[in-house]
């Protein structure tokens, strides 16, 4: 099956959805633009840059790919699911992660291992490059699983880059398939209170895919 170019927004309406659901009304004025990738409506108040990490890079993305032309559904999986996957060209949170779509391969393939991805994008965001809002936020997708102890341990890498720093993210989100993790990156927060862990079930997956595929670009 052929498909055309991979479109980064799928993954920013993805990632503005999560957001809406798991986290609340902060986030319904978020609109998809660009530099930051996720803006508040006005442009000064909140910016949130979208990107992805995976260790191993472009052989884990290789590694991921399916023949999903060929693949039917099993018992208690959803044949509207590969549909959807072959028809739009992605696939992130259906199937538990395990497949990726077509057009997914490429956006992947660009992914880089998450503390080169952070030490990037803290580096940016501290030179201007996002502009200039009140608050900063790094929304980072993972096709890898990710335990409370790894959040922690980006968690804490992302504070010893940003210590000396005067423009920084105060808040990291990373989305790993199935596990969601809210990082509070703001100074004097005890260890306890760094990361709010959300588990996102197949439904909620499904909702956020499907809803990500509606949406237009730059809305």
């Amino acid at each position: 099956m052929a498909f055309r170019k991979y479109d980064t927004c799928f993954f920013e309406r993805y990632a503005m959805l999560q957001l809406r659901q798991l986290l609340g009304h902060k986030f319904d004025g978020l609109v998809n633009r660009d530099r930051p990738d996720l803006q508040s409506a006005d442009g000064t108040t909140l910016g949130i840059e979208v990107t992805r990490a995976m260790e191993g890079g472009r052989q884990s993305a290789l590694k991921m790919l399916k023949d999903i032309s060929g693949i039917s559904a099993v018992p208690g999986e959803s044949q509207a699911d590969i549909d959807a996957m072959q028809t739009s060209g992605y696939g992130y949170g259906l199937r538990e992660g395990g497949y990726i779509g077509g057009l997914e391969l490429d956006y992947w393939m660009g992914a880089r291992p998450m503390k080169e991805i952070i030490a990037g994008k803290v580096g940016k965001v501290s030179s201007g490059f996002y502009g200039e809002f009140r608050e900063f936020g790094l929304f980072v997708f993972s096709n890898d699983p990710l335990t409370l102890p790894n959040a922690y341990a980006a968690v804490q890498y992302t504070l010893s880059l940003q210590r000396p720093l005067d423009v920084k993210y105060s808040r990291l989100y990373i989305s790993a398939v199935s596990d969601f993790y809210a990082c509070n990156l703001e100074d004097d927060i005890s260890p306890e209170f760094r990361i709010t862990p959300y588990r996102v079930d197949e439904q909620q997956r499904r909702a956020f895919f499907l809803s990500a595929l509606d949406y237009r670009c730059g809305e």
